[in-house]
């Protein structure tokens, strides 16, 4: 089975079991949306749901959080791990958005990577969530996915996804790599290998295996 035919198969059975892909992050506006995932670094989707509805009562866009102080900023995500460092980033992102932009998040990935705290990958979150721009962010679970899955051989996420902009259509990148994320989370964990079936519709009784692709 030829790459290609492997990403036909791949999109076709993650549709079936995840038609639907809701943001994991809970967000109102480009903005919000930033500080949640500049947040979800090395710290659980679900555990940054917890923490963002008491930032964000205090400071929801980038000119109620420059009134805070640093310390406030970081006493409040401390449970989102690496708080001296986000709660810094957020401060001055949010001082630079204003200075520049107007207090906007812009639409540009260079831009958003020149950021303090934004990367590559949370650039592309953004992009493609907040501004509907394909994109196709890879972490470390994208990646170990797509390798056993035999979609890349790449030895790190920037080869990863250039594998995955290069075998799946750019119409659904934004859709699937949500996709992914959710059979991953569902299916195998990284910390459970006892999970690691890898049947990409188990829930629908799929019988085929994903290691069939390999």
């Amino acid at each position: 089975m030829t790459k290609k035919e492997k990403a036909a198969y791949i999109i076709e059975e993650l549709e079936k079991n995840y038609p639907e892909t809701p943001v994991p992050l809970d967000h109102s506006d480009p903005y919000t949306l930033l500080i949640a995932v500049l947040l979800s670094a090395q710290c659980t989707d679900k555990r940054v749901n917890l923490i963002t509805p008491t930032l964000f009562a205090k400071a929801n866009n980038p000119y109620d959080m420059i009134k805070l102080e640093v310390d406030e900023i970081r006493e409040i995500i401390r449970p989102c791990g690496l708080s001296p460092r986000k709660s810094q980033a957020i401060f001055t992102l949010s001082q630079i958005l204003i200075e520049k932009y107007g207090g906007e998040v812009p639409a540009d990935f260079e831009k958003l990577e020149e950021l303090p705290g934004v990367g590559h990958k949370t650039a592309s979150v953004v992009m493609a969530q907040a501004f509907g721009v394909p994109a196709f962010p890879v972490d470390t679970h994208i990646h170990r996915l797509l390798v056993r899955w035999g979609m890349t051989s790449g030895k790190n996420v920037v080869e990863t996804e250039k594998d995955a902009k290069k075998y799946f259509p750019r119409e659904l990148w934004n859709k699937l790599h949500l996709q992914i994320i959710f059979y991953g989370r569902e299916f195998s964990p990284a910390r459970s290998p006892k999970h690691d079936i890898d049947y990409i519709t188990r829930t629908i009784g799929t019988a085929k295996a994903i290691k069939e692709l390999v």
